[in-house]
């Protein structure tokens, strides 16, 4: 028992203690790489020797090294240097390039200060995608991973789900009119038809109907029932308008918009349904229930509804556009050093089923010990506060140092160490609509 306990007391130094380091150069400093990505890294006076390789989620390729100013701040004030790159275009949807820039901006970060003792990745939606395949490269060295509100389903997942759902609110709520879901011609196209989408949706809000199927496509897009307010909704009426309230508010304008910066990534359409059978993606919802109640009090006809989707489901992807972001933006699960991801239960534009997907993923590659995954109890895109990242970031250095989880990713330790009560244990719902 001494022995353990002068092992524990042993491992707790290891991460307290973390040993400075002198950095060459501090402050703000910036740079530009060979591919034009640009680069920002802040560097305290008093360095601890750890740099975070934070990237940034989808959007204007910027540079960015936290994922908010209230972060960065209390990651300096502890002694860590800060480094992020923009990625290169031409697309928002940057993953061709986002790790090799990553990895650019790291290196050169180190060759103005020295090298580091210990490196982190630490991701956000996109970005999030980004450190999971930093996890995974054996070019380049990361000592772990930290992934928040991750895309780590990957794109192609992504891009069929969120088809299946604006498919099924097209089809069944104006089956007359023609919105095109696929294969924009330019940026402008893809925001007119979010535009109409979300105006069909709105207007279909009115009736017992428009509401029931309203609820089919949020389920066959993984929109949660929980958008606003301090806790979930347990009634499925009040469930369904809040995942309206997400889709016409939110949800929608984004993901079509994005849309054509995917294609314009990936050469063409990713995203198929030619074949898919609707009735047997319900069954696998965690919310096949809500929906079922929703039309049977609107006295609609389900079977007819997810028959009708079934059969005239015909868009096919561009085997090219596949090709591309299997190699770009899929994930394999070979994760090479400690990952921990956190997400929010309810999350409307990366969903929290997502996850489920991610851990089987990686436990199917063998790599199941490398990972854990935490949750926070709140509705949200990336809605965490600064302490519970930290809270996380330390959690990860402690697996790091000691080569041990212990207790440190569960919710008794995060809360612990977070101060806001939010980590939860969850069980997270399978991921309607991956076909991969």
């Amino acid at each position: 028992m001494r022995r353990v306990a002068a092992l524990l007391a042993a491992l707790l130094l290891a991460v307290v203690l973390t040993p400075a380091a002198a950095a060459e150069e501090t402050g703000h400093l910036t740079g530009t790489l060979p591919s034009g990505a640009r680069w920002v890294a802040d560097v305290p006076e008093s360095w601890n020797g750890t740099i975070i390789l934070y990237s940034h989620g989808f959007g204007p390729l910027e540079p960015q090294n936290a994922p908010d100013a209230d972060t960065a701040r209390a990651l300096l004030a502890d002694g860590y240097a800060l480094v992020g790159s923009s990625y290169s275009g031409p697309s928002l949807w940057a993953l061709e390039s986002a790790v090799r820039d990553q990895f650019g901006a790291l290196a050169a970060l180190e060759a103005r200060i020295g090298p580091a003792h210990r490196t982190l990745a630490w991701g956000t939606s996109m970005g999030g995608l980004v450190s999971a395949l930093e996890a995974e490269d054996a070019r380049h060295r990361i000592d772990g991973a930290l992934t928040t509100c991750g895309l780590v389903g990957g794109a192609l997942n992504l891009n069929n789900y969120q088809l299946d759902g604006e498919y099924a609110l097209s089809r069944l709520l104006a089956p007359g009119q023609d919105v095109k879901l696929v294969r924009y011609g330019s940026q402008d196209e893809a925001n007119a038809a979010a535009a109409t989408l979300a105006g069909i949706t709105n207007a279909a809000q009115a009736t017992p109907a428009g509401r029931a199927r309203i609820a089919l496509a949020a389920a066959l897009m993984n929109v949660p029932t929980w958008y606003t307010g301090d806790a979930a909704p347990r009634d499925y009426e009040t469930q369904e308008q809040q995942q309206e309230q997400a889709l016409t508010q939110f949800v929608l304008g984004f993901v079509l918009s994005g849309r054509y910066q995917v294609e314009l990534a990936a050469g063409g359409n990713s995203a198929a349904n030619a074949g898919v059978d609707y009735r047997a993606l319900l069954e696998r919802s965690s919310h096949a229930p809500q929906v079922k109640a929703l039309y049977r009090r609107a006295g609609l006809d389900l079977q007819a509804d997810l028959a009708a989707l079934t059969r005239d489901a015909d868009v096919k992807a561009d085997p090219r556009a596949v090709a591309t972001l299997a190699r770009t933006s899929v994930p394999t699960g070979r994760i090479r050093v400690p990952e921990l991801t956190i997400h929010t239960v309810a999350d409307q534009l990366v969903p929290v089923e997502q996850e489920n997907w991610y851990g089987r993923l990686v436990t199917g590659a063998g790599r199941g010990q490398l990972l854990r995954q935490a949750y926070v109890e709140g509705t949200g895109h990336c809605a965490f506060r600064p302490a519970e990242t930290i809270a996380a970031l330390h959690a990860l250095e402690f697996r790091v140092s000691t080569g041990i989880w212990a207790d440190r990713a569960e919710p008794e330790r995060l809360n612990a160490a977070a101060g806001t009560g939010r980590y939860v244990r969850f069980a997270v719902p399978p991921l309607t609509g991956a076909r991969r």
